[in-house]
């Protein structure tokens, strides 16, 4: 399948098809969009994947990708949230399965005589279901949060290489810390509590 192909794929064509787009060291970003909108979302398809949790977003690790890429189902409970963060490095694909979301991207903290900056807002972006979206560091930094407060919200993410560490920022101060990939649960299994 080619960039220009418009074609409605299953789940496992999806699967497949992300499969051969990361078999390659290039990554051709239109291609995977392409993919990823070729997609229409099914519940059926992906709830066994979809676990929440009351009191944060999860991420539940789909497929590892071979340790070339890997796919993430996120499960954004009501009014949730990520923290502003960076990709350490990896593309993220990000593809609406359920629900709204918004992104919102920011610029790198920037520095004044040492100083960190407080962070700036460059964009936003409401995502409603099938929207896809693109990120990487390239680009910025940005943060994805469900605003309502009465609807969850479910998204794929894929990530190549796979996701294993990012920098969360606070908006106020540009400081950042290192977050290790922790997930909720692997391949439609709950993860044990450590």
């Amino acid at each position: 399948m080619d960039s220009t192909t418009t074609v409605s794929l299953s789940w496992e064509q999806i699967k497949e098809e992300i499969a051969k787009a990361f078999s390659t060291e290039k990554v051709d970003i239109d291609h995977v969009k392409v993919l990823l909108g070729a997609y229409k979302s099914n519940k059926d398809d992906w709830t066994r994947f979809a676990y929440f949790d009351k009191y944060k977003y999860t991420r539940n690790l789909v497929d590892d990708g071979n340790e070339r890429y890997n796919i993430l189902i996120l499960c954004w409970g009501e009014g949730l949230g990520s923290s502003i963060h960076d990709h350490h490095n990896s593309h993220c694909f990000m593809k609406i399965l359920d629900g709204e979301l918004k992104e919102t991207r920011y610029s790198w903290p920037a520095k004044t005589g040492g100083e960190i900056l407080p962070m700036e807002e460059t964009g936003e972006l409401n995502m409603k279901t099938d929207d896809v979206a693109y990120m990487s560091d390239t680009i910025g930094l940005h943060r994805v949060e469900n605003t309502s407060h009465t609807d969850p919200a479910v998204s794929l993410h894929v990530y190549c290489p796979p996701i294993k560490m990012c920098n969360a920022f606070e908006e106020h101060t540009g400081q950042s810390h290192v977050c290790n990939i922790t997930f909720y649960s692997k391949a439609g299994t709950r993860v044990p509590v450590q």
